[in-house]
């Protein structure tokens, strides 16, 4: 490292201990570097917190983890029911992700996460990132990972000035800046830092590389898939019910977000009544 990263690396370690979140359920014992935190706890708080603020986070994560102590516990539960339990966090393919991977783990791993980065790419609904979270959060390896707080934190003190960063260059500054062997600490670190600064200064991602606005909630299909969720989290219904409780939503989206919630196996129809399965 040169000096300025070096000036860098104790500037967001010192932020850390005096204006971090350490109290987050997540990251319990966060300050011991040789313990091992629970995989599963990691892989359920990284899904949940996917494009989803840590205050809706929190009690969401608290009552899953009550429901569903262990990953062996999820296993078990259908996928109806852990839809039900995700309301609220939207984005609930990652509730069927969740609960096939806990299934994988248990039925074909013994109820024991892999250790290693690229066998966890191995399992359904993990990609690079939350491969690369688990490894830093749960075994405390030094890995590069990159989401959007960490990139907000590096073009902050790196990249001011660009007009355009990629990736690649803000992870050769990771690789070169992430504390060897306190990685679960650094990255605790970033996320908090980079949610600071955004907070301060607003979004400055925009400059990256092929970003792409997340697109409009209100109006989306990703709405109406959301609401015929949530209805059918409360009750089944037959189709004409079902489109009297979705009549405030736009009528000629309703049949195709209900057929892709039936090919995704998110919503069943038995007995003329459609239901969560």
């Amino acid at each position: 490292m040169n000096k300025k990263e070096r000036e860098f690396q104790v500037f967001v370690l010192d932020w850390y201990e005096k204006c971090g979140r350490h109290e987050l359920p997540w990251r319990q014992k966060v300050r011991d570097k040789a313990a091992y935190l629970d995989p599963y706890r990691v892989l359920v708080s990284e899904l949940m917190l996917q494009q989803t603020q840590v205050v809706r986070v929190l009690p969401k994560f608290l009552a899953f983890i009550e429901r569903y102590p262990t990953v062996q516990a999820l296993a078990e539960a259908s996928l109806g029911d852990v839809i039900r339990m995700w309301q609220g966090l939207g984005y609930n393919r990652r509730a069927k992700f969740l609960l096939r991977c806990a299934q994988e783990i248990t039925s074909t791993r013994g109820g024991v996460f892999p250790t290693d980065y690229e066998e966890l790419l191995l399992l359904p609904g993990i990609g690079p990132y939350t491969a690369s979270a688990i490894c830093a959060f749960a075994y405390n390896q030094t890995i590069e990972l990159v989401e959007t707080n960490v990139r907000q934190v590096y073009i902050h003190h790196f990249f001011k000035t660009s007009e355009e960063v990629t990736d690649a260059e803000i992870l050769a500054k990771v690789r070169r800046t992430v504390p060897v062997g306190n990685a679960r600490h650094w990255y605790a670190a970033l996320m908090d830092y980079g949610t600071h600064l955004k907070s301060l200064n607003g979004n400055n991602t925009r400059i990256i590389k092929g970003y792409t606005k997340q697109s409009q909630f209100k109006g989306s299909n990703r709405e109406v898939r959301g609401a015929i969720l949530r209805v059918l989290a409360e009750q089944s219904l037959i189709k004409p019910k079902l489109w009297l409780q979705l009549s405030h939503y736009d009528q000629a989206k309703i049949q195709p977000q209900l057929d892709i919630l039936l090919a995704d196996e998110m919503v069943v129809l038995k007995q003329r009544k459609y239901q969560l399965p």
